[in-house]
């Protein structure tokens, strides 16, 4: 499991990197730009004498050392990002005057995508929504679109949001658990405050566990104003569509992959765009007019705990963003990135969802703490692609040289500059705050009648999955909820489901040992919407992993074929044999049975039956002790493992010339569902064919009596 280095992956290393006006140089300098001739030894009074004050060069060496880590995100601290480029297809320009929305225009992007509960040490397939956070340097200003991979939130009201980050995360007597919600203190926010209820289904579901940053749908949660030329109003929710579809994780193999590889999601995002198998989503907006009572179909559209089902409102594509280049340091631009939903461009402006409004005054407040003072703007990650001309001076970290006598406004003594919009030689279009009547109100603390549904739509949600999708949602419930220990919690949130679900309450409660509650709860029968399943289609299978299993004895020309098929198709395959060096055709091998786990492969071709190696030993190596059936005695055993694991999975193998009863022999059904006998010439074929519709679905049918 290597990780890329910018050399490798032909990305710009740090010279390319660093502001002109600081170049970076190959001789070691202090920060002052000082030649150092010795930084392996401190200045003392003699070599075995006290340290004097007077080194400079320690000092300064140690001070910034001392201060290398600075406040760590309270949520979505643990991410990954990607530069790239958006290009607008023009259809979203009838709607909004954005400069970027116009036909052909490429802006380019920065994403960071995260975890939100775990620290920055944590791993990345944990059960937790996921942040999909997009930075569009436009040419009229920054714009950032701060979304999750699930399209409603938790709370309603910003003011609740340090109750709901405090409950999910550790507790503070133990600090654990960590990067996880199974645990007493979140279930007893969310059974007690149930409009969480909708967000706590979408991630029990599969969306919890994606497969890969690539394979993941993101939402701008909230609802958006768009100001179209003309200067009619629209207002719009956002959608990222990935080209790949949604896909996610089985259960088995987020757990494995937390233990066998914790930089999953990371690994995979980094290596895609290595090898050119560039990431791709589809910027699209849900349209609403943009009425008085801003609801849509009985839905308020200013309440982030609801979503409108895309068979509703289609989502209409606006623009494709492509991801083609990773990062060259990490601290520097995935670290020190700095997100507002209040970065906005002429002709996008916010509502006043309540959630929205306290964000717009919380993520300032963040960054000011996070990057050490009101300038985190200057940083290069951050800094915009458009002229900035602002009175804004001095503070931490200030790096502008200004002009002029009078940051101020009006002014005379700099001949009126800066300019208003409209005024002097300042032709760019200016931000318009949307002119809206408010109506008259009493000024009170409370939520509209309409925000106060908290399980309708989650019932829609839950209805709407597959069969076997519901069947991971029931056993996301039953393991969080088996991990809690008050019982009381347990019980409260039973009856939650019982409110949302009757069937899904019984199959936790029967998991748990407890009585399955009626419901108390009269709950409005809605539509389904088969859009939230991520089941029934083909997609693109670029950049899916294929493992190929081959000895060190297999034929070269087979090895060569395998090889040349699986890259002709888009996916990378890595070699996996008995032990490291090179095979027949010279190529080298990419995972041992001692390294490889079955989360690293999306499909696997078996090449060769490999005989037990001498380290297979269960004193050496744990996968060696897995109980073989007996007729796979002749096999390592640690095949076994990757295979059965495989099939757990829903995973396609596929064997080359094998002998009939290969499956049967490793405990696998004879002619079980993804289980193919093929030949050299069509195994990968056979292969991409499965791979089309993610996983073997067939094998997770629940049995019929």
């Amino acid at each position: 499991m290597s990780t890329p280095t910018p050399e490798a992956s032909g990305e710009s290393g740090p010279k390319q990197s660093a502001r002109p006006t600081h170049p970076q140089g190959t001789a070691l300098t202090t920060s002052q730009g000082t030649p150092l001739r010795d930084t392996d030894h401190s200045l003392k009074a003699g070599p075995r004498g006290p340290i004097l004050l007077q080194d400079h060069h320690l000092r300064e060496k140690i001070t910034h050392f001392d201060h290398e880590r600075i406040p760590e995100r309270v949520v979505h601290a643990r991410g990954a990002g990607a530069h790239g480029r958006f290009i607008s297809y023009g259809t979203g320009s009838r709607i909004c005057s954005a400069g970027f929305l116009a036909e052909g225009v490429e802006t380019p992007v920065f994403v960071r995508f995260s975890t939100v509960a775990g620290s920055r040490g944590s791993a990345d397939t944990v059960r937790d929504t996921r942040g999909f956070a997009t930075k569009f340097y436009t040419e009229e200003g920054v714009f950032d679109l701060v979304g999750n991979n699930i399209p409603v939130f938790f709370i309603q009201d910003g003011i609740k949001f340090p109750d709901v980050v405090h409950s999910v995360k550790p507790h503070p007597d133990l600090e654990i658990p960590q990067a996880q919600s199974a645990h007493d203190t979140f279930w007893d926010f969310v059974s007690e405050h149930t409009q969480a209820q909708a967000h706590t289904m979408w991630f029990m579901s599969d969306r919890g566990i994606p497969r890969s940053y690539r394979m993941m749908e993101g939402f701008g949660v909230h609802t958006f104003k768009m100001v179209a030329p003309d200067g009619t109003t629209s207002l719009v929710k956002f959608h990222w569509k990935p080209r790949l579809g949604v896909h996610s994780l089985v259960w088995e193999e987020a757990l494995l992959a937390n233990g066998a590889d914790p930089d999953f999601h990371r690994r995979d995002l980094a290596e895609a765009i290595k090898a050119g198998a560039f990431p791709e989503w589809e910027l699209g907006v849900q349209v609403f007019e943009d009425n008085e009572e801003q609801m849509f179909e009985g839905i308020d559209l200013l309440d982030p705990t609801k979503f409108v089902p895309e068979e509703l409102a289609p989502v209409q594509l606006i623009g494709k963003m492509v991801l083609d280049r990773n990062p060259a340091n990490y601290f520097a631009e995935t670290e020190q990135v700095a997100f507002h939903p209040g970065h906005l461009v002429p002709g996008i402006d916010v509502t006043n969802d309540p959630l929205l409004q306290v964000r717009l005054f919380s993520y300032i407040d963040t960054q000011i703490t996070r990057l050490g003072g009101p300038n985190f703007s200057q940083l290069p990650i951050n800094l915009p692609h458009a002229p900035v001309n602002d009175m804004l001076r001095d503070g931490m970290h200030q790096t502008y040289v200004h002009e002029g006598i009078a940051p101020y406004h009006p002014n005379s003594l700099d001949g009126g500059c800066p300019f208003m919009a409209g005024e002097g030689d300042n032709i760019r279009p200016p931000f318009i705050d949307v002119p809206e009547h408010v109506a008259e109100a009493l000024k009170e603390r409370g939520n509209p009648v309409s925000f106060e549904d908290h399980f309708s739509q989650v019932t829609m949600f839950y209805r709407s999955l597959d069969t076997q999708e519901q069947l991971h949602v029931q056993q996301a419930y039953s393991f969080e909820l088996g991990k809690c220990a008050s019982e009381q919690v347990r019980k409260r949130q039973l009856q939650a489901l019982a409110n949302i679900d009757a069937g899904l309450c019984a199959a936790v409660a029967h998991e748990l040992g407890l009585p399955a509650p009626e419901a108390d709860t009269e709950v409005p029968e809605s539509e389904l919407c088969p859009s939230v399943s991520q089941m029934g289609g083909m997609w693109p299978i670029d950049g899916r992993v294929l493992g190929i299993v081959a000895s060190h004895s297999t034929p070269a020309k087979a090895i060569e074929l395998l090889v040349a098929n699986a890259n002709l198709r888009g996916l990378k395959p890595l070699l996996l044999a008995p032990t490291g060096g090179s095979l027949a055709d010279g190529s080298p091998v990419d995972r041992t049975l001692l390294t490889a786990r079955s989360i690293e492969f999306d499909a696997i071709v078996v090449a060769a039956a490999l005989s037990p190696a001498p380290d297979s030993r269960v004193d050496l190596d744990a996968k060696a002790g897995v109980i073989r059936p007996p007729g796979a005695e002749e096999l390592d055993p640690r095949l076994v493992l990757l295979l059965q694991e495989a099939y757990r999975q829903g995973k396609a193998i596929v064997t080359v010339e094998q002998d009939e009863g290969f499956f049967e022999d490793i405990g696998l059904p004879a002619m079980g569902p993804g289980l193919v006998k093929a030949t050299i010439e069509s195994a990968i074929q056979d292969t991409a064919t499965l791979l089309a519709s993610h996983r073997v679905w067939e094998r997770f049918d629940i049995p019929t009596s």
